[in-house]
């Protein structure tokens, strides 16, 4: 027979028992909710130059702009902005082009050149024409002694710079030398404009040959961006405030943008 003051006691025990593993459980849920578990996710900032836009949408060549990385948005937005409509307020880059792309596109496709180098003689040349003050002349911008380099009269009165088909030959025939040393459409297009020499050097220097990546002087740091512009603005003229020229603009409204 039990007694009566050992049932007592085993209640009790059994009593604390319970509540211990009550409170017990309430410290793991409390622990949960203090503790939540983490879940790591990939992110990107994914710059180049607004979120609303991919990074594919920009390259020269098909060789892409790094993407995520500050200096390079900073200057390609830059660029697209002095380009656009309110910078320029004029339609005579788009003229100009609906003038020279039918002759240079075939020209850079027969020489194995990538479309995108047709934007340099916009970016060359721009909204003016004529000989720089450093003797470059022509659309391609050549200097006398290149020219000739390359096949093209200059002087005796004779300055074949100014032909638009000829002297475009005699770009790519430059620009596929440079293409031969340098291995990179983008460092071919800086080392039109810096010249191949200037360019070895720095890439040799900065022990860098990625044209995003390295710092050059001011006006070919920003050619290449310059063309990125060039190219966005005229194949999305509309994007960038312009008005679209239209195949049956009158011959004699473009010769006025010669």
């Amino acid at each position: 027979m039990i007694k009566t003051g050992m049932i007592k006691k085993h209640l009790i025990t059994c009593s604390v028992m319970f509540v211990l593993v009550i409170i017990s459980r309430f410290a793991i849920s409390d622990s949960a909710v203090s503790k939540p578990i983490i879940i790591a996710t990939e992110h990107s900032t994914n710059f180049l130059f607004t979120k609303t836009r991919p990074s594919t949408d920009y390259n020269f060549a098909n060789e892409a702009l790094p993407v995520n990385d500050a200096r390079v948005n900073t200057k390609l937005r830059h660029s697209i902005k002095q380009h656009n409509y309110l910078s320029i307020q004029s339609n005579v880059l788009q003229f100009k082009a609906q003038k020279l792309f039918p002759i240079i596109e075939p020209i850079l496709r027969m020489y194995g050149i990538p479309e995108d180098f047709k934007y340099i003689p916009l970016v060359e040349s721009g909204l003016c024409s004529g000989t720089s003050p450093k003797g470059a002349a022509g659309i391609w911008q050549f200097m006398p002694g290149t020219a000739r380099t390359y096949g093209l009269k200059v002087g005796h009165g004779i300055d074949e710079r100014l032909n638009v088909r000829k002297s475009t030959i005699a770009a790519c025939k430059y620009i596929k030398e440079l293409y031969g040393e340098f291995n990179s459409w983008t460092l071919a297009a800086a080392a039109y404009n810096n010249g191949e020499i200037k360019l070895q050097r720095q890439i040799t220097k900065q022990n860098q040959d990625n044209y995003f990546r390295m710092h050059l002087n001011r006006e070919t740091g920003v050619y290449v961006y310059n063309l990125i512009a060039m190219k966005e603005v005229i194949s999305k003229p509309v994007a960038y405030g312009f008005k679209p020229v239209y195949a049956h603009t009158p011959t004699s409204q473009l010769l006025a943008y010669n």
